[in-house]
């Protein structure tokens, strides 16, 4: 018998987003989508466009300029059993709604001993490379990843934004779901039509090597990847990974690899000092550190707020500097 294959659509990242709220509005009722201008305009980037035409302003809201407000209320209204899903215009945006998040929505669980939890999907913009003012282009993943009670995703593929959006949603505990913007119109790839998921907590294996680790997420992804690619000239093959959720990690994934290779380079573009990479040596370093044959590298933006636009391009980890890492790695 013949099984013909799931339709799909080329889709870019960030119609990938609204391809999966449109998906999981159509099936749960009860979902509500919020944020600033994300009801007649569509979002600052169109993640939400024709959302609001299809199921009217009553469940896609446009709401007044107040982070900690629109978290706040969405906090009320998955205690009261509704799903709703929030975007802020830019993670670094979020910070007035920090409070909020912190001290009530990963806690609520725990509070009421299970009785209630905050099924809430916080969406964010993050990250640097397009030209944006101070503030739009922050990259503070570490934040979250350090806050029990949440988890934090951060799809590289349009593929993996769908699937990663609608776990995310179904998931009862509160998502901090991170979109690269540098991305989001980066590139298409198929995506199925229909309704699918991609675990939380699970990474996956970019390009297979036994050379070295490359770890990444996000829009570091395929600079990590075009390293390595480059790096086969010189006969390295690097084995990368994408992290795709960054709290909790896939520890399994990431000893697995360094334990085949001997070595890592980790690559993000927060800023170094108290980064997420410095978790993923502390991992390696409980799971591995027998195996290791050099000191693990970080390729990382600098301890600097992210510049304006004349310097943007010198901040942000390049393949030239990944590269330099590997080769350092690899020749130790």
């Amino acid at each position: 018998m013949n099984v013909s294959a799931p339709a799909t659509q080329k889709l870019t990242l960030v119609q990938a987003v609204t391809d999966g709220l449109r998906t999981m509005m159509r099936e749960r009722d009860e979902m509500i989508i919020m944020g600033e201008d994300i009801g007649v305009n569509g979002g600052v980037f169109r993640a939400t466009d024709g959302l609001m035409e299809e199921f009217g302003e009553q469940r896609v809201i446009d709401t007044p300029i107040s982070e900690s407000g629109i978290v706040g209320t969405a906090i009320g209204m998955a205690v009261n059993g509704l799903l709703p899903v929030v975007e802020m215009q830019f993670l670094g945006f979020i910070y007035p709604a920090f409070e909020q998040i912190m001290t009530h929505a990963t806690r609520i669980r725990m509070r009421t001993n299970g009785h209630f939890t905050v099924p809430l999907v916080i969406r964010a913009p993050y990250g640097a490379g397009i030209r944006a003012p101070e503030i739009h282009s922050d990259s503070v993943e570490a934040l979250f990843s350090h806050m029990p009670g949440i988890k934090v995703v951060c799809p590289a593929t349009p593929y993996d934004a769908k699937g990663l959006l609608i776990a995310s949603i179904e998931d009862p505990d509160p998502v901090l779901f991170l979109e690269s913007m540098r991305s989001y119109r980066a590139f298409r790839e198929d995506v199925p039509v229909e309704k699918y998921t991609v675990e939380i907590g699970k990474g996956k294996r970019v390009m297979e090597g036994d050379d070295v680790t490359v770890i990444a997420w996000g829009a570091m992804v395929p600079v990590a990847v075009q390293a390595a690619e480059n790096m086969k000239d010189q006969g390295v093959h690097c084995d990368v990974l994408d992290l795709r959720t960054l709290y909790p990690l896939d520890k399994d994934m990431i000893a697995e690899s360094v334990q085949k290779t001997g070595s890592a380079v980790i690559v993000h573009e927060a800023q170094a000092t108290n980064g997420l990479g410095t978790e993923i040596i502390a991992l390696i370093q409980d799971t591995s550190f027998l195996y290791l044959k050099a000191p693990i590298e970080r390729v990382t933006g600098f301890d600097v707020p992210v510049p304006f636009y004349a310097l943007e391009q010198h901040y942000l980890p390049t393949v030239e500097r990944v590269m330099k890492a590997i080769e350092k790695t690899v020749n130790f």
